[in-house]
């Protein structure tokens, strides 16, 4: 592939990435964080009273109704979600309430107009670089992989193994983990904290081919939700493996 058309694939993709970061209840849309107790509360930026009891979430619309997998209810409703994926959402009217469970409940209140989201211009980008997209070699290790989180809680993950790859011809692994379906790293770098996120970056990890070879494409690293606020307490930290001596100058800079 020439460099025109691999720029113009790039920007194909950053666009559609951007589309997905604006949606109305994304990341930019998170306006506040809660985390649940045994006390039935209303808690700021959110409508209802919301409580735990061991693994189950009550939640009480209080004379409002709300939706949850497509159905409405008026009344107290008892979720156990403690076993499923993360950031399943209840809608409130023109709000979505995510909730995460992470050794206790935490609900991370989606208004369609936060600032943030209104006011988003983009995010900074290094200049697409060929030298950037890598062919790594898939090695199945699959294990249970405990990382930190920057709310200081650790966080299991589900890890199917490692990539190894090499770079200025040295040796490198790239640990992967599950998310919600999808294979991803969070990776740290010369850059973090410098020009891009002090915690990391995340990358999208394509299935191995056959012969176990596999494409990082550092170009489309991320930023994690994190970047975007202070809403997000169990986004991971790369574990030790997946933290690089050198500069990878490619992906999405620090939010501005």
């Amino acid at each position: 592939m020439n460099f025109e058309s691999f720029r113009a694939e790039w920007e194909a993709w950053r666009a559609g990435w951007e589309q997905w970061l604006t949606r109305p209840h994304g990341w930019l849309s998170a306006v506040a964080l809660n985390w649940l107790d045994e006390t039935p509360r209303r808690y700021p930026g959110i409508p209802g009273r919301w409580w735990q009891k061991g693994t189950e979430l009550l939640v009480d619309p209080a004379c409002g109704r709300m939706t949850f997998d497509g159905v409405d209810f008026t009344s107290t409703r008892v979720l156990n979600l403690a076993d499923g994926p993360d950031d399943q959402r209840v809608t409130a009217g023109e709000l979505e309430i995510g909730i995460t469970y992470s050794g206790g409940y935490h609900l991370i209140t989606y208004d369609p107009n936060a600032p943030a989201r209104q006011n988003f211009a983009g995010v900074a980008v290094f200049d697409p670089d060929p030298a950037f997209v890598i062919t790594g070699h898939f090695q199945a290790e699959p294990r249970e992989l405990s990382l930190g989180t920057v709310g200081s809680r650790d966080q299991a993950y589900e890890s199917p193994g490692t990539v190894r790859f090499e770079y200025g011809g040295a040796p490198y692994d790239l640990r992967v983990t599950m998310s919600n379906g999808r294979q991803v790293a969070v990776f740290a770098d010369a850059t973090s904290g410098a020009r891009t996120y002090p915690a990391g970056r995340a990358l999208d990890i394509p299935a191995a081919a056959a012969d176990g070879r596999v494409t990082l494409d550092f170009n489309r690293a991320v930023n994690l939700p994190c970047a975007f606020g202070d809403f997000f307490p169990t986004c991971p930290t790369p574990p030790a493996g997946n933290r690089y001596p050198f500069a990878i100058e490619a992906g999405e800079q620090s939010p501005v």
